[in-house]
């Protein structure tokens, strides 16, 4: 009969597997230490592990791990398993008295599989003095810094700690080592940067590099750990020397002024610009070590050209040309290694316009019709001038946002005819010259009525 060459490959994955889906639905049972100088650590991984807890001691070497039983009578049997997996586990030989059911540990690190009247619970122990965390001292590698990374020099060791699955997959222990300093963040509300204690954690430190965010203020370093040795009360930890920070951030915004004209016509595309002149003020906040700024406007989105620099953090400026200008905010550091630039701004100033009306009726009811006006959008020179049927100026404007209430020496004139001039440039540098008759209709008769205009 064929045999197949898996069939005991075969058999071990099945015995995992089974021994996976035991241990992942047991009940949780914890065991107990003596012979310890400090409390075993208990912690949970994930399920998926199919262990119940995983165990750091300081020192395994003479101790004894002790499973209470539910009852005296009940079958206990140990077994343990290396980085193989539970499907390789062994029997271990234990003392019992009672429910109480001991082993004598080693200096290496075991999983452990108890299994009860059937029912299996599966552990990982840790010598901790397999992993001793040592720490002498810290400095700041500038050579090894840049931007966006600041390196630590540690000198000391924390190794990874590896334990494995009931299925012999590895997983690392997290010793929690903790790099504190301070820094910057920014403040929406308050539109400025606060200083923060930042607090980045490492798993563990194989080489004697660890890298961490870049500060944005001067700043020492502490590194201290870990979490066993800060649980047991004997944390240790090492503080550089002051670092000058390079890195550099900043924040900027615009903002438009609006104005509330009723004759100007909107141009409303959601964003910068519309009918000239357009009037913004850019404002940008930078970090600490920020030492060049400037705010840069060009026609280009490339910025190929730059037409206009300015070396300050707020500009107001106002905007005539037509076609779209781009604006951004450039920052840099003392040594120009750290550059900093923001979104580009895009400011459109739309094409002008005039149309005039022909008539209004000053007089006949308020807020309607009851003043002559030109309706405009990016006029940049304005000049404008009534007159009556006889050449007398009655009104004249160089804001085209104003118009003629019909009144001359602070009475309405009388209906009739009378005509405008206009001179003005847009934005787009078209001009304009317009004249035209202004027809005054329908107004009310009474106190305020002259019979001639001087």
């Amino acid at each position: 009969m064929f045999k197949s060459p898996h069939k005991t490959i075969s058999m071990k994955y099945l015995i995992t597997t089974i021994l996976t889906l035991i241990c992942g639905i047991s009940a949780c049972a914890q065991l107990t230490f003596t012979g310890l100088t400090d409390k075993a650590i208990a912690v949970k991984p994930e399920s998926n592990t199919g262990i119940e807890t995983v165990y750091i001691v300081d020192n395994a070497y003479g101790a004894t791990a002790t499973y209470t039983a539910s009852s005296p009578t009940a079958t206990v049997e140990w077994a343990r398993y290396s980085q193989l997996g539970g499907g390789y586990s062994e029997p271990v030989n234990f003392t019992r008295d009672g429910a109480e059911c001991s082993i004598s540990l080693g200096n290496d690190d075991m999983g452990y599989i108890v299994t009860e009247n059937g029912r299996q619970h599966c552990y990982w122990i840790v010598n901790y003095m397999n992993h001793t965390m040592t720490l002498n001292g810290a400095a700041v590698n500038t050579a090894e810094s840049d931007c966006a990374m600041t390196a630590l020099e540690i000198d000391g060791v924390a190794p990874r700690i590896t334990y494995y699955t009931i299925t012999g997959v590895p997983r690392d222990m997290s010793r929690e080592i903790e790099i504190t300093y301070r820094s910057l963040s920014w403040d929406d509300e308050s539109q400025v940067f606060n200083q923060t204690t930042e607090n980045e954690k490492v798993a563990y430190i194989s080489g004697s590099t660890v890298r961490v965010p870049a500060p944005l203020c001067d700043t020492d370093f502490e590194i201290s750990g870990d979490r066993f040795l800060k649980e047991w009360g004997r944390e240790i930890s090492a503080v550089t020397d002051s670092y000058a920070t390079v890195a550099i951030d900043a924040h900027t915004s615009a903002q438009m002024a609006v104005r509330d004209n009723d004759n100007e016509i909107r141009v409303d595309n959601g964003d910068l610009g519309g009918s000239a002149p357009v009037d913004i003020t850019f404002t940008a906040v930078a970090s600490d070590a920020v030492a060049y700024r400037e705010w840069q406007m060009s026609s280009s989105p490339d910025f190929d050209i730059i037409d206009l620099r300015f070396n300050q953090d707020e500009v107001d400026y106002t905007f005539t040309d037509f076609g779209i200008t781009y604006v951004r905010y450039v920052a840099a550091n003392a040594s120009g290694d750290c550059e900093w630039i923001s979104d580009t701004y895009q400011v459109s100033v739309g094409d002008s316009k005039i149309e005039c009306p022909n008539a209004f009726s000053p007089g006949a009811s308020e807020g309607i019709n009851d003043e002559w006006k030109v309706s405009y959008k990016s006029i940049i020179q304005f000049e404008c001038h009534i007159f009556n049927q006889w050449g007398v100026k009655l009104f004249s404007t160089t804001d085209p946002s104003q118009g003629w209430d019909g009144k001359h020496g602070g009475k309405v004139v009388p209906a009739g005819v009378y005509y405008y001039v206009i001179k003005a440039r847009g934005a787009d540098g078209r001009n304009y010259s317009l004249s035209g008759d202004i027809n005054i209709i329908n107004y009310r008769q009474g106190a305020n009525r002259t019979g001639t205009a001087e």
